[in-house]
């Protein structure tokens, strides 16, 4: 896969440790410091020992040997607490009346009584692994920012217009330069949670109907689950790359929570539990009119008083808030920035899809740039032909909002973060109804590999994880076990994931894989229907030549092949292929998008190019040379069945040669109604 500007992209970061509020178990490996060398000039370090205000601070690093690191070569950003504010920390640690060690482990009140295992995690949670300025705070106000020691915080602003990380700590003073990165300097010690979701959300006294609701249902305990075990990474050679993938040892498990404030159940009559399980009772008491996994395994609706039943009203209705990737705000979508235009250029809108906690259900994020600024998130918004047009070239013209969406509500996350996951304040009632499913989900379904695989977002790995300086800056390395929705058939096969960068890939990411593979991966639980199924890969010359199976189990033997082998060593220009740059043609493609239809391929997405620049650039349909993911294989049309699991299984039929690669960017659902619509055209989007 190319790349373009690696240097300018390179992470220089330790490794991430695994921690609870009151202790710390080393996971991954410290940084190397071999290869380090002292600045001459100003460093974090020298400026943090020379400034009379952070001697309790430098104590906490010095306690911990994280003064040496911050002496030393790297880029990072250090959030540093002044002394009354570590003195204070110390005070409500010492007399946390709550605590489940005494005092949480504190020998004295006094910054000489923090055990060594506190000094650590305060440490690396005050330090991020990259420049992080006071102006891309301000940009991602109400988002999150991914610190040293694997668990992130929230951003905010007080009435003074300060930033502030978990409501508690406000920057005073910005952007301090140093030759290895920047320091903040904080009012307070950024506060951290050892609570679970469920204590976090009943404790934060905004969502008492809903927490009720989740204790009753029993889907507070299936939260619980903080952990799972995964074997070790093997690292086998590959064609055309020579860099040490970093391992990545340790697999969260965390949830995101989408919950409906007391005030806003009460704007729509709803004021106690009793009146929250009338109105479950009412949505969801037919639900199998249009819930084709009930309809199909013959399931009915319960409206009785054993909420723990999983087609009980109120379960359903609680369920369906809870997603399996547990996220900050401002990563449920890839957002657009002042520096990202990556899936972008012409108008393009971030959205995803996620799987929800009420079986084989599915939910979709948006952020429509014609709602606010550009920056407000709904969920499930409906509007008419959406991925269809009535023009060439632009979205169209042609539809019309029946439902806006559920607006997740920025800044006002339940703070600090539970350890398993994210809660987040949404402004309206959530529900999987009609709507829902032959509405919102009927159009064309791109699911990122981020959306088909939960354990990217839960580990931090979508973005901007931390990697020690030995190992190659750009991807990790994952074991064949890592994932829930992906099954192995052959231990041959290896995994990497390439993380957030100048990649010429949707969302600037993709997961790789090579050696004598045979997998399947899990399909997202659409509605039941019909769709084409499409799928997004490099031609590449050091590419890979396999087949695709589809099945209704990880059975190898419910598989069956769909559409002839794909060999994606042929390049794209080639006329079984038929690739041109629609810019050159008179029609900007048109007629040859049919013809390459005809022959099972498509163009990439018009909204993006894989191209570092502004708004300006062209994508990769309209242009020659600018990207590897430019062309989409249509496999061919299949009954899906939302009643049952659906897999897609993809083998190499050329194991003799293990090193050809192969890129899982993102994959299309789309339904056939879509596909052949009489009256409009799918949109280049």
């Amino acid at each position: 896969m190319n790349k373009i500007a690696l240097k300018s992209l390179r992470r220089i970061a330790a490794g991430m440790v695994g921690v609870t509020v009151f202790s710390m178990t080393a996971c991954n490996p410290e940084p190397d410091e071999s290869d380090l060398y002292t600045f001459t000039g100003e460093t974090i370090e020298s400026f943090i020992k020379k400034d009379s205000s952070l001697t309790s601070f430098n104590y906490i690093l010095s306690r911990v040997g994280y003064h040496n690191l911050l002496a030393a070569y790297g880029i990072y950003t250090c959030f540093a607490p002044v002394n009354d504010g570590v003195e204070a920390y110390c005070d409500s640690l010492y007399d946390d009346p709550e605590a489940v060690i005494p005092h949480n482990g504190m020998t004295e009140r006094s910054l000489q009584g923090l055990t060594d295992s506190l000094c650590l995690s305060i440490a690396r949670f005050h330090l991020t692994m990259k420049e992080q300025s006071i102006v891309s705070l301000t940009e991602t106000v109400g988002g999150s920012v991914s610190t040293m020691l694997g668990y992130d915080f929230e951003t905010g602003t007080d009435s003074l217009g300060r930033i502030v990380l978990n409501n508690k700590a406000a920057i005073v003073s910005s952007d301090n330069k140093a030759t290895n990165g920047l320091i903040h300097i904080i009012n307070n010690v950024v506060p951290r949670s050892g609570r679970m979701a469920d204590d976090a959300l009943d404790r934060d006294g905004r969502f008492s109907i809903f927490s009720e609701a989740l204790k009753i249902t029993g889907l507070a305990d299936s939260l619980q689950k903080k952990e799972k075990k995964v074997s070790a990474f093997v690292q086998r050679p590959r064609e055309n790359y020579n860099g040490t993938i970093y391992p990545i040892t340790e697999c969260k498990v965390r949830f995101t929570i989408f919950a409906e404030p007391d005030e806003v159940l009460a704007q729509h009559g709803i004021n106690s539990l009793d009146d929250l399980i009338k109105y479950a009772n009412e949505v969801y008491g037919k639900a199998p009119d249009w819930y084709d996994y009930m309809s199909e395994n013959k399931l009915t609706v319960s409206t009785g008083n054993d909420y723990t039943n999983r087609f009980n009203a109120l379960n359903m209705f609680v369920a369906y808030h809870i997603l399996y990737a547990g996220m900050p705000v401002n990563q449920i979508v890839f957002e657009k920035s002042s520096s990202v235009f990556w899936n972008y250029v012409n108008g393009g809108e971030p959205y995803d899809y996620y799987e929800t906690m009420l079986p084989h259900t599915i939910l979709k994020a948006w952020v429509p740039s014609s709602v606010g600024t550009g920056r407000t998130l709904l969920l499930n918004r409906y509007q008419t032909y959406n991925t269809l047009t009535n023009e060439v070239g632009t979205m169209g013209t042609n539809h019309e909002v029946i439902r806006r969406g559920v607006e997740v509500t920025r800044g006002a996350s339940v703070t600090p973060a539970p350890l398993n996951g994210y809660i987040h304040p949404i402004n309206d009632l959530l529900v999987y109804d009609r709507m829902v499913a032959r509405g919102v989900l009927n159009e064309r379904l791109r699911f990122n590999v981020t959306d088909l695989f939960h354990e990217l977002a839960n580990n931090g790995l979508r973005f901007d994880p931390p990697i020690p300086s030995q190992y190659s800056q750009d991807r990790v390395g994952i074991p064949i076990d890592y994932f829930d929705n992906i099954r192995c058939y052959d231990e041959g096969i290896c995994f990497s994931y390439f993380l957030h960068g100048n990649w010429r890939a949707y969302q600037c990411d993709q997961l790789s894989f090579w050696g004598r593979y045979d997998y399947a991966f899990k399909l997202p639980p659409v509605p039941t229907g019909l769709y084409e199924i499409r799928i997004v890969y490099p031609p590449l010359s050091y590419g890979s030549f396999m087949q695709y199976y589809i099945g209704n189990s990880n059975s190898v033997q419910s598989m069956t092949a769909i559409g002839l082998p794909q060999d994606s060593r042929i390049d794209a220009t080639d006329p079984r292929i038929g690739w041109t740059a629609a810019a050159d043609e008179e029609d900007q493609g048109i007629a040859s998008d049919v013809a390459m239809h005809n022959r099972g391929y498509m163009r990439a997405p018009h909204s993006f190019r894989g191209h570092g620049g502004d708004e300006s650039y062209v994508s990769c349909r309209l242009e020659a040379g600018y990207g590897t993911m430019i062309i989409r294989s249509v496999l061919g049309r299949v009954q899906i069945s939302q009643g049952t699991e659906n897999w897609m299984r993809i083998k190499t039929l050329d194991p003799d040669n293990p090193q050809a690669i192969f890129g899982l960017d993102f994959i299309e659902l789309v339904p056939v109604g879509i596909v052949d619509n009489q009256e409009y055209t799918e949109d280049w989007y």
